[in-house]
């Protein structure tokens, strides 16, 4: 026998802040998700890996122009043509269904668009790939039977990997860390198949791994999130983005086992928090924020905040059209809740 690699990433959301018509010339964070998609795809043109596998959430909603769809789908099949298998299962931005191309019908581009499983012949090894399209409700209940569509159970001889856009079970989110423990949309790791090799999940945008150790044959198998291809929001500012690179053997034991797993680092601009003090007049604020601006970094995206005491008058002076005067051009920014809360009651 021998090992295999393949290279999994997830969530890319391609498509967010990308307008096809800009009506103003700034800096768009599309361009950012774009451009880390490209970096996932050139490396893995570069190293050839056995396959590539894409877990979910490819577009950032369930409609995207159609000059955003063919951007995407005609960067796969270009990958496609290489000769490296490409999987994809559909995510919950999708509404669980990829939007439809005459580009996803390249023999090497294979879509879990219902429950199936892909089987494929690595340096002499059966490997299948298993999984279905993100199930949106109620998959605690439905997931035994989701697993038994696959036709998971005619591959036992085989390395069996099962791939989700899945909450699973102990998976963490958020600054604070918030583990999802159970509900009717998370996935028991009991429930999970003992003889899988791995889980290969996308939808929880932090990268962890889920497990007690990796080369523990007796242990169930890992569940594994790459995370974000990029920080789709302040609640992911402190967080790492980037794929997964795995290699699969069974050199040492009868039952194929991770034997490594690389993760790489993508380029992530900083969120930084910009708080307006509620000492300030109106004609202050210009200054301030160019003030607070220049000591960071000049790619970072910012967030608007403001201290609750703050005089109404002095906040309303903070408009779209000030801030496109006063930021670099190279800076995104957004406002904060506080801000939409009080736009609300006034």
């Amino acid at each position: 026998m021998q090992d295999f690699r393949i290279i999994f990433f997830a969530d890319t959301h391609l498509g967010f802040d990308y307008p096809v018509k800009p009506r103003l010339h700034r800096r768009r964070r599309g361009l950012d998700f774009f451009e880390n998609f490209h970096r996932v795809l050139d490396y893995a043109r570069q190293t050839r890996p056995d396959a590539l596998l894409h877990g979910g959430d490819v577009f950032f909603r369930a409609r995207v122009p159609q000059r955003i769809v063919d951007m995407v789908y005609s960067d796969l099949f270009e990958f496609a043509a290489e000769g490296i298998p490409l999987l994809i299962v559909p995510g919950n931005h999708e509404r669980s269904i990829l939007p439809a191309s005459l580009f996803l019908g390249h023999p090497n581009i294979h879509v879990f668009d219902h429950p199936r499983t892909f089987a494929f012949e690595f340096n002499g090894s059966q490997v299948t790939f298993s999984g279905f399209p993100c199930q949106r409700k109620k998959v605690h209940r439905l997931f035994s039977g989701l697993i038994e569509a696959t036709g998971w159970s005619q591959y036992q001889e085989t390395c069996q990997l099962l791939c989700l856009h899945q909450t699973i079970e102990g998976a963490r989110i958020g600054p604070a860390g918030f583990t999802f423990r159970w509900g009717e949309d998370v996935i028991p790791r009991s429930d999970l198949p003992r003889q899988a090799t791995a889980v290969l999940s996308g939808h929880i945008h932090r990268q962890q791994v889920l497990s007690s150790n990796l080369q523990d044959k007796s242990a169930p198998a890992p569940v594994i999130y790459p995370g974000s291809i990029e920080r789709t929001s302040f609640a992911e500012r402190d967080e790492e983005k980037g794929f997964y690179e795995i290699i699969f053997s069974n050199r040492s034991s009868e039952k194929w086992l991770v034997q490594q797993l690389n993760f790489h680092p993508l380029p992530a601009r900083p969120m930084l928090d910009v708080t307006l003090e509620k000492s300030l007049q109106p004609g202050d604020v210009a200054g301030f924020i160019q003030a607070a601006v220049s000591r960071l970094d000049p790619g970072a995206i910012i967030r608007l905040r403001c201290d609750p005491e703050i005089d109404p008058q002095t906040k309303s002076v903070l408009t779209s059209s000030l801030l496109r005067e006063i930021l670099p051009d190279t800076m995104n920014y957004q406002f904060s809740s506080d801000f939409h809360q009080w736009k609300k009651e006034s």
